[in-house]
């Protein structure tokens, strides 16, 4: 059997060939909006069905429940506000019940909105609840405050999207997972979330989950992140190269996740078990800081969070795992609580001497990051720089 996305039903928002000529038709003489790109890949992703259980664009009972509550306002837990915004003079000539036809800021169709309601909100209140922070360093809190001053919330339908990269056979809908785990026998499934390249400590915790469930999904989030994070092309290099030879083949899913990075921490935490919960993984890996930046989160602040929900409301099981390394007295990787040793047997390095070592066309050492996930970075800078 396999686990029901959230909600109960697989939302599917997406038009068909003649409902998209129908729209494209029509486009030119409604009301139209320009999509930032956190609301082009949201777009995307309601009408996949990744957010399940919503239709749309949140309106104002839903988003000042997640923001104060962390559910919707039917009582479902849901920690990450979904929401288009408008400047006034564009929003205030829209009537409720009017299509309006959605855009990328390349001038693409990407599908349309039935409004429902339009609100204002506070932009503050939104940030301490969600961030903890109105620090606009936080790339998070940035894109918030720079988004207009009204909401529209609605319905909305979307164009079947174009892969984001030259990996369309990667890049599957929650009801394309759910139909690979079925074909693949897999009863059990854990999602790992990443925006890194792995390295050996990652590798330790997903195949410590492995053991312990039927199947792994590799689940990389290919959108939009903030500047200074491995490009997703070459990232997805490394996946493939470390799948096609650290890995059991029958064991083992890549599937890109087209989503874009929010940094919200312990509330993004959450929310990516949710939707991993809709592409039909029963478990979830949540490490070390899972989706923080900086320093604005504890190190474990994003595997606490879910003591605050009863494991009925998530219905999907995390695996917590504390930070790894390889420990050379050990002769292995470890984490603090399995290793007895001194910190300075430990192999760690920081994302900076990783970086510095990298663009020097230096390897880290094999206790760190496997040779063929190295040589692809290695190559990556030495083209970039």
């Amino acid at each position: 059997m396999t686990i029901p996305p959230h909600g109960g039903e697989l939302v599917d928002r997406q038009l068909t060939a003649d409902q998209a000529r129908e729209l494209a038709a029509k486009a030119d003489g409604i009301p139209r909006l320009t999509l930032n790109n956190r609301e082009a890949s949201d777009l995307r992703m309601i009408a996949a069905g990744a957010f399940s259980p919503l239709k749309g664009f949140m309106g104002r009972a839903d988003y000042e429940s997640t923001v104060r509550s962390a559910h919707l306002a039917n009582g479902l837990a849901w920690t990450i506000p979904i929401t288009l915004s408008a400047a006034r003079p564009q929003a205030d000539p829209l009537k409720t019940g009017q299509e309006i036809a959605l855009f990328d800021r390349e001038g693409n169709l990407l599908g349309s909105l039935v409004l429902e309601e339009k609100f204002a909100y506070d932009r503050r209140t939104e940030a301490k609840e969600v961030f903890r922070t109105e620090d606009t360093a936080h790339p998070g809190v940035a894109n918030l405050f720079s988004q207009d001053e009204v909401l529209l919330g609605g319905e909305i339908r979307g164009l079947r999207s174009q892969p984001l990269w030259d990996h369309a056979e990667l890049e599957r809908s929650p009801a394309q997972t759910r139909k690979s785990f079925e074909q693949r026998g897999w009863k059990t499934v854990v999602g790992f979330q990443t925006r890194n390249p792995i390295h050996r400590a990652h590798e330790y915790i997903m195949k410590c989950a492995l053991e312990l469930v039927d199947g792994l999904m590799v689940h990389p989030l290919v959108g939009e992140t903030k500047a200074g994070d491995v490009d997703a092309d070459v990232r997805i290099r490394c996946y493939q190269a470390l799948l096609k030879d650290y890995y059991p083949q029958g064991r083992t899913l890549l599937s890109l996740f087209p989503a874009f990075m929010r940094y919200a921490g312990p509330k993004e935490a959450i929310f990516h078990a949710l939707i991993r919960k809709n592409y039909g993984c029963t478990h979830f890996i949540v490490g070390r800081d899972h989706a923080g930046v900086g320093n604005y989160y504890g190190t474990y602040d994003a595997q606490l969070i879910f003591r605050e929900f009863k494991p009925e409301e998530l219905g999907i099981q995390p695996m917590f795992f504390e930070h790894s390394f390889w420990c050379q007295k050990c002769g292995g990787m470890a984490s603090t609580k399995t290793c007895p040793h001194s910190p300075d047997w430990h192999v760690t390095l920081s994302g900076t001497k990783v970086r510095e070592m990298l663009a020097a066309g230096q390897r880290p050492p094999a206790e760190f990051s496997r040779p063929e996930v190295a040589d692809i970075l290695i190559e990556a800078a030495r083209t970039t720089r």
